[in-house]
């Protein structure tokens, strides 16, 4: 069951009141994005630790409705598009985000929603927020929304930035409210009618250089303009794209064997609606 929509654009919009401007994330972070990601060893290596994630924990024996909230501009959404059970819906809260995504992805479901507010009950088997959480002030509403959202046994997949105290000029120009620890996470999943079945760190081959590299950024001036800056955090040469990418795939290689990475610059976890 969902609750009645309002049509913009094409799009089923369920909070049409901010599907044209939000606050959680900068206007022009999109554009920045859909230019970067093809390229991003980050954006790669974070769809292949996905995809090993639904190989192992979502089932293949039947279809499986999917929500990913926050997809931004479809990028997951092409990794699972290659899993033939899944049933995919994208959802984002601004209409510039779906822009990109539809285009790409044209035989896909698009929706906008405001995921504090969700306005679906028992409508899917698995919800996905993949570096979302930390945009939205009111996320413990998030997670209690997806619960409610889930069909009976239905997953929460989540990945989310760790550590507060790499805090830095990024997590600032993308609007982020929090990075989590790991207990925070497993914590407020677990008041929000979930169980946790598994939560690892990931990013920890890289974790030194990561850390270093945020923490000496601290107080750095920043190019004039959020889409000049986040490009500027975000871009790196090719050759060293293709180094940071190489080096991840040791972290692969131990998430695919079942192992729970103890640190790293990001999170994830999987968790089952109880």
């Amino acid at each position: 069951m969902s609750q009645p929509f309002v049509e913009i654009e094409g799009f089923r919009c369920y909070a049409p009141d901010v599907a044209l401007a939000c606050d959680d994330y900068p206007s022009d972070g999109f554009d920045v994005t859909v230019s970067v990601e093809a390229s991003s060893f980050w954006c790669r290596t974070r769809n292949r630790v996905l995809r090993g994630v639904f190989d192992r924990f979502v089932e293949r024996t039947r279809p499986m409705d999917v929500l990913e909230i926050g997809c931004g501009t479809g990028n997951v959404l092409r990794e699972l598009r290659r899993i033939p059970n899944l049933r995919l819906t994208g959802s984002e809260v601004n209409l510039q985000g779906l822009r990109y995504a539809r285009a790409g992805l044209s035989d896909l479901t698009f929706i906008q929603l405001d995921a504090t507010n969700m306005p679906f009950d028992a409508a899917f088997d698995v919800v996905g927020a993949f570096d979302v959480l930390e945009h939205i002030d009111a996320d413990e509403d998030v997670m209690r929304g997806v619960h409610r959202a889930l069909r009976s046994g239905g997953l929460f997949i989540v990945t989310v930035p760790q550590f507060p105290w790499l805090w830095s000029t990024l997590d600032e120009i993308v609007e982020h409210k929090r990075r989590y620890l790991r207990k925070e996470l497993v914590d407020k999943l677990d008041g929000a009618g979930f169980s946790v079945t598994y939560v690892t760190s990931f990013v920890t081959a890289l974790f030194p250089l990561m850390a270093a590299s945020r923490l000496l950024g601290r107080g750095r001036s920043k190019p004039h303009g959020t889409a000049a800056a986040f490009a500027a955090e975000v871009s790196l040469p090719g050759p060293l794209n293709w180094v940071f990418d190489k080096v991840m795939r040791v972290d692969e290689a131990a998430l695919r064997m079942g192992a729970t990475l103890p640190f790293g610059g990001s999170l994830l976890a999987v968790a089952q609606r109880r």
